[in-house]
């Protein structure tokens, strides 16, 4: 295949809510070049990104899929993303690697909570970014209120450079850039050009004075040419333009009917000759603070973006290659592990087609294939001393379920294959909780759950259950309390024998030594789960001997580990042994462990017992006019609001909210502000539970054991 030097190579993601045209205009666009000879469809479920079976029963894309078009003399690299921000991490890793962001915006609706969801993200990159309203020749298209709504999003820098025309029963687009009229047949294709139409000269002019304007404020020296002119010729706007794309503050409207085929061309000749490449864009940062520069003669360094397997390939490695070239059989090193890899092959994919290449050069998008060491977000580089390019930041989980197999027999089964869906999508998170002996996976939504359900029974073929995960509460108590506990077993020969009196009490750090006590002896444990056993030795007298209290702790510590109430962790409690009995004969370790953990465990229970529950520090971002229907589902939940700020039209919320409210939360949130509101949790500690969540936690656990 054809090789592009890096000012011939654009980049573009397709991004957009659902089903507004997406993968439609990735079709037209490879069609409209002559790289597939007959347009697919998504219905007929035969287009050239969306080819997995999920996506062909769903009727929408779920992977991000790159493709490549041709269109003179410029490589246009494409990434069809989902609709569905179940599926962000795919949106996020193509916005990333991306050059230009394209915007898809359906005509019929305009801008939808979608569309702002994905903005948020796309602005959060700074990304250049150009607007496609679609669907322009639909029965209920309405541009004006689409254009209105973009600028509501947006602001002014969105500037119109098309806007649809009917003329005698034929679809037309005033093009206010090139100042002509393209008027398409009932199959699109290919436009007549004409002279735009008498009766929209006023209102042409005015858009193209308004292009002018703003496309001069993005560069001194074009800004004295138009005082000097009065206007500026469409080489001179091209380069105001590209400059306001790449100052993140332009941001140019098309009109389109991508089904139809009608403006594809001319998208995808601005694409060419304006959008940027990756060669405008700035270096990329290393972790270690270099900066790596989008240069042909520079060391070649490749960042991974994306990994999916397929059945007859096996792993594929999506990379952008971020300065100099690489060639088949070069071999780089994975600059996180030091591990060395060859490039065995070389593809550029389209869909599920790959096409052989032999070297791929700066800003180009490319895949390999059984890489051994390399992971999303990984560098290759021609050093191991090279840097490591800036990983992709993905959000957090929304929705945390506990999974396990079926079968017990297919556990391990399981477990590989939830690693493998991880490490082509790093939005499911997994981890395992060792304290409730669960493996937890947390997902974007119940979407993402359910598309990584189908996953695992049609892929992987393992059957999994999923339900809420385990709460990891503690216990401790509110007051002092004693008690004693005698252990006497005979049974005909050596016995058993050990008494012990102990006082317990809350503990906190910086408190005074126990009154009343003659210490012999104390001993501080930090518990693996967090606080602290303060235990003394106050025995008088040897009533018991040295030896046998570390028993006596070692039997406390059995019961802390799991608590009267609730079988969960105990912490922040310090003991006093002061007082007991022992035999010359019978008394052993055993004797006195029984005997302290029998008579902690009671006075665990009449010193005012109390549960602690997790608690997470929470900061919710959403619009505004919906913060009073977000506050009472937080109260709601008892959470604790901390404090509120304004961000131009949103508000943030910080606010702590108990660790077990959160189990549906992020499907109550999505409803109550259909989907336009985010947030992220931290650990933020314990806290203790109101005392009717307290009663019924302990008489389930009584259902439990008994």
């Amino acid at each position: 295949m054809k090789v592009f030097d890096s000012k011939h190579i654009k980049n573009v993601a397709f991004v957009g809510a659902h089903h507004t045209g997406k993968t439609t205009l990735s079709e037209t666009m490879l069609y409209e070049a002559g790289l597939i000879n007959r347009r697919g469809t998504v219905e007929q479920q035969n287009t050239i990104s969306d080819y997995h079976d999920i996506e062909h029963q769903r009727g929408a894309s779920v992977f991000s899929t790159p493709l490549h078009t041709e269109w003179r003399n410029y490589k246009i690299n494409i990434i069809d993303t989902p609709g569905l921000d179940d599926f962000i991490g795919e949106i996020i890793s193509s916005i990333r690697v991306a050059d230009t962001i394209v915007t898809v915006i359906n005509a019929k609706h305009g801008v939808d909570v979608g569309t702002e969801i994905i903005w948020n993200y796309v602005d959060r990159y700074n990304k250049p970014t150009l607007f496609v309203i679609n669907k322009i020749d639909s029965e209920k298209a309405n541009f004006e209120m689409s254009a209105n709504s973009l600028k509501a999003l947006v602001g002014n820098n969105a500037v119109l450079i098309q806007y649809p025309l009917q003329m005698d029963g034929a679809q037309c687009i005033i093009d206010v850039l090139k100042m002509k009229c393209y008027k398409f047949g009932p199959e699109g294709g290919k436009p007549e050009k004409l002279p735009i139409p008498q009766d929209q000269l006023d209102y042409a002019n005015q858009l193209h004075n308004e292009l002018v304007e703003k496309a001069a404020e993005n560069d001194e020296e074009l800004m004295e040419l138009y005082f000097e002119k009065g206007t500026l010729n469409e080489d001179e706007l091209r380069q105001g333009i590209k400059l306001g794309m790449l100052n993140h503050d332009f941001f140019p409207v098309f009109c389109i009917s991508a089904l139809n085929d009608m403006g594809t061309g001319r998208l995808m000749g601005f694409i060419d000759n304006v959008a940027p490449a990756a060669a405008d864009l700035k270096p990329e940062q290393t972790i270690e603070g270099d900066l790596v520069k989008p240069e042909m003669d520079a060391d070649a360094s490749l960042f991974v973006f994306k990994t999916i397997y397929q059945p007859n390939l096996g792993q594929i490695t999506f990379f952008k290659v971020k300065s100099g070239e690489v060639n088949v059989s070069d071999k780089l090193f994975n600059t996180r592990t030091g591990e060395s890899e060859t490039l065995n092959q070389l593809f550029i994919m389209d869909g599920k087609e790959k096409h052989t290449v032999q070297k791929l050069s700066t800003g180009d998008i490319g895949a390999t294939t059984k890489l051994k060491y390399t992971e999303t977000n990984d560098t290759l580089a021609s050093s191991p001393e090279s840097g490591t390019i800036k990983p992709i930041k993905f959000p957090q989980p929304r929705l945390v379920k506990a999974v396990f197999a079926e079968s017990k027999n297919e556990e391990e089964k399981l477990s590989e294959a939830l690693k493998r869906i991880h490490s082509q999508d790093l939005t499911v998170d997994l981890t395992y909780n060792h304290e409730t002996h669960q493996t937890l996976v947390g997902t974007q939504g119940e979407l993402h759950l359910a598309i990584l359900k189908w996953l695992l029974e049609n892929v992987y073929e393992v059957n999994a259950k999923f339900e809420s995960p385990k709460i990891s509460y503690r216990e401790t108590i509110q007051r002092s309390a004693t008690a004693n506990y005698r252990h006497k077993k005979q049974s005909g020969g050596s016995g058993q024998f050990g008494q012990v009196h102990l006082k317990i009490e809350p503990y906190f750090e910086g408190m005074p030594e126990p009154e009343g006590f003659s210490i012999r002896g104390k001993e501080e444990a930090d518990l693996p789960w967090d606080g602290k056993l303060v235990f003394y030795n106050c025995i008088v007298g040897g009533v018991i001997d040295q030896r046998y209290l570390p028993s006596i702790m070692k039997g406390i510590l059995e019961v802390m580990e799991q608590g009267p109430l609730t079988d969960s962790y105990v912490r922040d409690i310090r003991v006093m042994v002061y007082d007991g009995k022992m035999h010359e004969v019978d008394s052993n370790d055993i004797s006195f462990k029984i005997a302290g953990s029998h008579a902690f465990k009671e006075a665990f229970l009449n010193a005012n017992p109390k549960l602690l529950e997790p608690v997470e520090k929470m900061i919710l971002r959403l619009p505004e006019q919906m913060i009073g229907n977000v506050m009472t589902e937080l109260q709601s939940r008892r959470a604790v609001i901390k404090g509120i700020d304004s961000d131009s039209n949103y508000q943030t919320i910080e606010c702590t909210i108990p660790s077990a409210e959160l189990t549906d939360f992020s499907s109550q949130l999505r409803s109550i502000t259909q989907g336009r509101a985010s947030y992220k949790t931290s650990f933020e500690g314990y806290s203790p539970v109101p005392g009717h969540v307290q009663k019924q936690l302990v008489e389930q656990q009584e259902l439990i054991t008994t």
